[in-house]
This record gives structure tokens, sequence and C-alpha cells, in this order.
């Protein structure tokens, strides 16, 4: 029988890239590398063999979606950001079969779920990003499910991560569950990003002040307070992918049953107006 061995929701921004380059962010953004790296070696010492990453930068529309291909490669460049992210080289390992069975899980608890087995089909940096860290400390196959999602609601999201566990549970892998995406999420507007050193800054003082809140109420336990105002803390600060990860994240752990304690490893930073971090969910 398989299982959820530890869930996490986590950064991928592409200055994480950038601080290992040379140029004026270079070391910036170490404390979030180093994050990565302590999940990954948690997931390694829990015997994880495969990541699921709910990415919130693969948009989607009709139906959810998972990219289940058996291999991945490429090169890849940001259509967002081709100056931040660029001819970034990748090579991992898919899960095909757990993919597969996450979509007919989903599908036959009623939420329509494609799985798909394309070599086109790219990952996004969602996915990327956290694997490019996480890979050096540990090798584990990818299966990637698009958490961008403009016409769901969070209800079938819910399912799609009860769908997730439904299925890793009939299998025989150990699985560290990943929702990708940041806190609050208002970039900052093109006029002002230079003028307020948008790179190191928040947009919002009141996106600060709800996302520490927020993971005040994570490191208590307080889940089941902070689902009821998960559609709201989305919609009024920006919520990356209107935070569809992380209604699947906590799909797959229980949903407001869930009542571990929360564990920061990256300390809250802000990054081009959004709120990030690296934050283990006990299971």
């Amino acid at each position: 029988m398989g299982e959820i061995v530890l869930a996490a929701k986590m950064t991928h921004v592409p200055t994480m890239l950038m601080s290992e380059q040379e140029g004026p962010i270079k070391g910036k953004r170490q404390p979030a590398i180093d994050g990565h790296a302590e999940i990954a070696r948690r997931a390694k010492a829990l015997g994880a063999d495969t990541v699921v990453i709910c990415d919130t930068h693969w948009v989607v529309n009709a139906g959810f979606h998972i990219n289940a291909n058996s291999r991945f490669e490429g090169l890849f460049t940001s259509n967002e950001f081709p100056q931040f992210i660029q001819d970034l080289p990748y090579t991992y390992t898919g899960n095909p079969a757990l993919g597969d069975a996450i979509a007919k899980a989903a599908t036959d608890r009623g939420v329509h779920t494609l799985s798909h087995h394309l070599d086109s089909l790219e990952l996004e940096y969602g996915t990327l990003v956290p694997m490019r860290f996480m890979s050096r400390e540990h090798e584990m196959k990818v299966v990637s499910v698009a958490a961008w999602c403009t016409v769901h609601d969070h209800a079938e999201s819910r399912v799609v991560g009860e769908a997730i566990r439904a299925a890793v549970e009939a299998s025989d892998n150990k699985v560290l569950l990943v929702a990708s995406g940041s806190l609050s999420h208002k970039i900052w507007p093109n006029k002002d990003y230079a003028a307020n050193n948008g790179t190191f800054t928040i947009s919002s003082e009141f996106n600060r002040q709800v996302d520490l809140h927020v993971l005040d109420m994570w490191k208590r336990g307080d889940h089941a307070i902070f689902l009821k105002m998960l559609g709201e803390y989305a919609q009024f600060c920006c919520g990356e992918g209107s935070m569809h990860d992380t209604a699947m994240l906590y799909g797959a752990l229980g949903w407001d049953a869930y009542d571990q304690p929360c564990e920061v490893v990256t300390e809250y930073f802000p990054s081009s107006g959004t709120g990030q971090t690296n934050v283990i969910f006990p299971v």
C-alpha cells in the first residue's frame, strides 16, 4: 500500500535560478534554495520515490489535467519571464501509472480529469524550479498536476486532492506532495516595479499582513479556520492560480480534519510584489 509521506507548500520564484548566476541577485535566494533541499532530504529519509507537484504555472481551462509522461526532457525558456528563465535543461523520469490512476480516481469522483502522455507537453516552471533544486538531494519520479485553474472551483480541486491520496494509497509508491505556488500574488505594476525595488519588495502591506497571519495559523495547526477563508484569501490577496494548488493539498490531507502544526523551513520573503515561503505539512 502506498502513502503520502510528506507534503509541502513551496515557492518557485525564477530568482532562485538567478541566485546561482552572476549578477545583482546572486546569492539572494539561498534561503529558498536551502528550503527546497531540506524538503527533499526529508522526503528521501521517508522513502519517497515520487513527487506529485500541483503546479500553479500550468494554466488550464476545460477539465483538470495531469502530465503523466514516462520521461520529461527538454530545454525550457519561460514565455512569461524569458529574461529570468532561459535555456534551462531538464531530464526527469515520470510515473505514468500513478498519473493515470489519479485522473481515473478524480473522474470517478465526478471531476473530469485527463492524464496525458505527450513528449510535446512540456513541464512548466512551477514544476521545474522545485525539481531543479530537490533533485540535487534526491531523485524522484515526477507527476505534474495543472493547478492554474481558470474555470474551476476549490471544491473540485479538493476532490482532485482526495483522488491524489486515493491513487497513491492504491499504489506501491511513497509520495512527496507539493503545492507549488506563492501565498499572496499581486505582482508590481510594470510602471512601479523599478521605483519600488520590485524584485525584493511586496506590492501590498495588506497582503503581507494576511500572509503572515496565514503562516501563524498554519504553524498552530488552525487549518479548519484557514479553509473557511481560503476563497476570500485567494480572491483579495490575488492567490497564485487562485490557490488551487493549496486546495488540492488540503484535499489530500483530509481538508478541515487536518490539524497538524506546520513547519516553516524558509522564512517569509517578498519577491516581485508577491509573498513567498517553503512550508512542510507533516503527514
